[in-house]
C-alpha cells in the first residue's frame, strides 16, 4: 500500500475515492474474509463501520480512512498467500 501524507489534500482526496470505490457487497466479503483469518474485535468492527458508510468517505475521518484501506491491503495480502 502507497504511504500517505494525513496532511495532504492530495493524498487524502486519493484516500476518499480508494474508499468510494468499495460497496457495501464488497464490505461484506472483508468481514467474512477477516473473520475467517480471526482479526481482532476493533478490525472486525471498524470493517462494519466502512460497510455502513460505503461510498461516503466524507463522513469518516482520514485515520480511520487509512486503517480501513491498510486493514483491505493486508486481507488483500493473505487472500494472494
Amino acid at each position: 500500500m502507497a504511504e500517505y501524507d494525513l496532511n495532504d489534500p492530495t493524498d487524502l482526496d486519493i484516500m476518499r475515492g480508494q474508499f468510494n470505490m468499495y460497496s457495501a457487497d464488497d464490505w461484506e466479503e472483508y468481514i467474512e474474509l477477516a473473520e475467517s483469518n480471526n482479526l481482532s474485535y476493533k478490525n472486525i468492527n471498524i470493517l462494519k463501520t466502512a460497510q455502513r458508510k460505503a461510498g461516503i468517505a466524507k463522513y469518516l475521518s482520514p485515520k480511520v480512512i487509512l486503517w480501513i484501506l491498510s486493514l483491505v491491503d493486508q486481507l488483500d495480502s493473505d487472500e494472494e498467500e
